[in-house]
């Protein structure tokens, strides 16, 4: 299990810093957009399809981290009112449903970008197929995540935060 949690920790980290490297990447992709429309009277095409593209892979990343830190939404205070052992079967359901959910959220990104990767993407000409590949990268991860969850669930344990 402590390898398990240490590949997991690792995991988290390195997503949690791609979102914020792909922030920083967005923001400056906005200001140059801005810039060139505002300052020098010519708007660069390629910053919008970037910052939509940025955007998709901050989101997911973001939410895999989500999951993984029980950074998500949820209603804590109706499974609190149960007793300790319905809790556990609810916490373990909610996991077996998120990750039925992602599962499906990997297959169908996974599909998508198989469909959509001969396809260039207009004003950049890289594979449309990108704008598919963070829902397979969020859904592996976050099928990861909860199966850490559900044995740290099964040995009485809690799941830590990785931190940066």
């Amino acid at each position: 299990m402590a390898l398990y949690t240490k590949l997991c920790a690792s995991l988290s980290r390195w997503s949690l810093r791609a979102a914020v490297l792909g922030l920083v990447l967005l923001v400056v992709c906005v200001q140059w957009q801005v810039i060139g429309r505002y300052l020098l009277n010519d708007s660069p095409t390629w910053t919008e399809p970037v910052a939509l593209l940025l955007v998709l892979y901050i989101t997911s990343l973001a939410v895999a981290v989500g999951v993984r830190d029980a950074g998500h939404l949820g209603l804590e205070s109706l499974v609190a009112l149960l007793p300790r052992t319905a809790q556990r079967v609810a916490e373990a359901l909610i996991h077996l449903c998120v990750i039925v959910f992602a599962v499906l959220m990997a297959m169908a990104g996974w599909e998508w970008l198989t469909l959509k990767w001969e396809e260039p993407k207009p004003l950049l000409g890289v594979p449309e197929g990108l704008d598919y590949l963070p829902l397979l990268i969020a859904g592996v991860l976050i099928v990861l995540f909860c199966i850490e969850h559900l044995i740290a669930l099964w040995r009485n344990e809690t799941v830590e935060e990785a931190g940066v």
